[in-house]
């Protein structure tokens, strides 16, 4: 008997119209499904009027016994999609293991492609969308997210982060001391439900913003990285300095003046005149 096979079904995170026709297809002819809360998943399949399926409570605090028997059925040849609440699973979601779990004992694993909030709201932000970079849920342990932020000090990438309304605030004032309150900042709040809404701003107003206006529902906040750090030049001396240096490498290792000169300043583009005074003016000082 061949294996099953695991299929990731990406759910709405709120408008129930983006469920797509195969995400429908899987969910009606799966075996079973593993389910994140079983409750929310039923009341999806009864408001999309889609078949009942035996279905299996797959969540962050029984994943790993749960894992094993999931994968247990799969290998006995039956067909399993993983659903969260919302959004796509095994992203900042229950899945992770699972999925790790298929791939060590041959299980097939496909994706089928659907909401994604991180993804949506990058889209909407304004802000460069080339590269970018997913960090999740910030720690709740102060040394933890200090550590987390300390680490993305440098990151030029576009950074994206999910949080909680009653976490925003002191989370915005982290960012703000970690990045800069001029940083600028995209934050999208019930994605493709009826208040969704995108606001971009810097850190700073954003943090005077929910000051006034206490937040609600769940966010994801798209931060601008770090502008480019450009390559520090060296001066002039530096440089001389430097290709002196290898010009009595070369001189060591057999090489006339004359000729170490010529080879250093064709490597390095300082002017070989340039180089010639300064060496010979290092040998004059040596000599003093």
């Amino acid at each position: 008997m061949s294996n099953g096979t695991l299929y990731l079904v990406a759910t709405p995170i709120g408008n129930l119209g983006d469920l797509s026709p195969r995400a429908r297809e899987v969910l009606s002819s799966v075996d079973f499904l593993a389910a994140e809360d079983t409750r929310v998943t039923h009341k999806l399949l009864t408001a999309l009027s889609l078949p009942r399926k035996p279905m299996i409570s797959y969540y962050e605090h029984n994943r790993r016994a749960r894992g094993e028997e999931v994968l247990e059925r799969m290998l006995a040849g039956e067909d399993c999609a993983l659903v969260t609440d919302a959004g796509t699973p095994a992203v900042s979601d229950p899945g992770e293991d699972l999925v790790a779990l298929c791939a060590e004992h041959g299980v097939a694993v496909i994706p089928v492609p659907g909401a994604c909030a991180a993804v949506c709201a990058l889209a909407a932000s304004g802000l460069p969308t080339g590269r970018w970079c997913f960090e999740g849920f910030l720690s709740v342990n102060k040394k933890a997210r200090r550590e987390h932020l300390d680490a993305l000090a440098g990151e030029t990438r576009t950074m994206i982060f999910y949080e909680a309304p009653h976490k925003l605030r002191q989370t915005l004032n982290d960012l703000a001391a970690a990045f800069g309150a001029e940083r600028r900042l995209s934050f999208s709040r019930e994605l493709t439900k009826l208040h969704e809404e995108t606001l971009r701003m810097t850190l700073g107003e954003a943090i005077a913003h929910f000051e006034q206006t206490p937040p609600r529902g769940e966010f994801v906040l798209i931060l601008e990285g770090a502008p480019p750090q450009t390559p520090t030049e060296q001066s002039e001396t530096e440089r001389l300095s430097a290709a002196a240096t290898e010009v009595r490498r070369l001189i060591e290792a057999g090489e006339t003046q004359k000729d170490a000169v010529k080879t250093v300043s064709a490597a390095s583009g300082v002017k070989k005149n340039a180089l010639y005074q300064y060496v010979l003016a290092l040998a004059d000082d040596l000599d003093t």
